[in-house]
């Protein structure tokens, strides 16, 4: 029954799919979109499969191959996948809420519109990525691979980038929330008309510190980049 459900589509609850290969079975639309429910997925293979409006609810994917798969408009609440490839992947309109995302790889995969809420995804790397209007909130990216990516315009809210590789990164316009930056790898990246007085910058190197010209900062930001260049503010 199993292999029938995944084959046709509808709903899986509690299903051990650990370390299987089921490419074959998902390679095809099904009948409805396939929801799985608080399902082991650890080491499996999904390669290619056919995962539109999927669900997936509290379910274990970690180290799972989730390479070129169609995800668009899934939907993730809970559980986790870290350390899954999701190199090349389709997610547009993907939702993920509280899903621990760490040490994933996304390479190539398209991202539009898809959002991630309250993910653990420190250590992943999304260089690469592509599309446009993804968004992250309330997410932990510490020591993640950001290179490049562009999130001008948005809202940045509760983000943990702490060590992050923010390099080349497209971050103009961008409203700071109650986010940090300490210690990111800012070389290259874009701040103008960004207002950073909502984020922990941390300690900037006088290299770095250029990057931020045209961006707004605080007073106390201020004297603390000023600090970092031996200029002592005395009122």
């Amino acid at each position: 029954m199993t292999d029938e459900t995944l084959a046709a589509g509808g709903e899986l609850r509690g299903a051990d799919l650990s370390e299987r290969d089921l490419t074959r079975l998902l390679r095809t639309e099904p009948e409805r979109p396939r929801v799985f429910v608080e399902c082991d997925l650890r080491e499996a293979d999904l390669r290619g499969a056919h995962l539109v409006d999927a669900v997936f609810t509290r379910c274990r994917l970690d180290g799972a191959r989730l390479d070129e798969v169609a995800l668009d408009g899934s939907r993730w609440e809970g559980g986790g996948a870290p350390g899954a490839a999701f190199t090349g992947a389709e997610c547009a309109e993907a939702r993920l809420e509280g899903v621990d995302l760490a040490n994933t790889r996304w390479s190539n995969a398209l991202l539009s519109e898809t959002s991630f809420n309250g993910c653990r995804m420190t250590g992943a790397n999304l260089a690469g990525c592509r599309g446009i209007d993804y968004s992250f909130a309330r997410c932990n990216l510490m020591l993640s691979r950001l290179k490049g990516i562009d999130l001008r315009g948005q809202e940045i809210d509760g983000l943990r980038l702490d060590d992050a590789d923010l390099s080349t990164a497209d971050l103009r316009e961008t409203v700071w929330k109650d986010s940090r930056l300490s210690g990111a790898t800012l070389r290259g990246a874009r701040f103008a008309g960004a207002d950073l007085r909502g984020a922990d910058l941390g300690e900037i190197d006088l290299n770095d510190a250029q990057v931020l010209r045209g961006a707004t900062v605080s007073p106390s930001q201020a004297n603390m980049l000023l600090a970092g260049i031996g200029v002592q503010v005395v009122e």
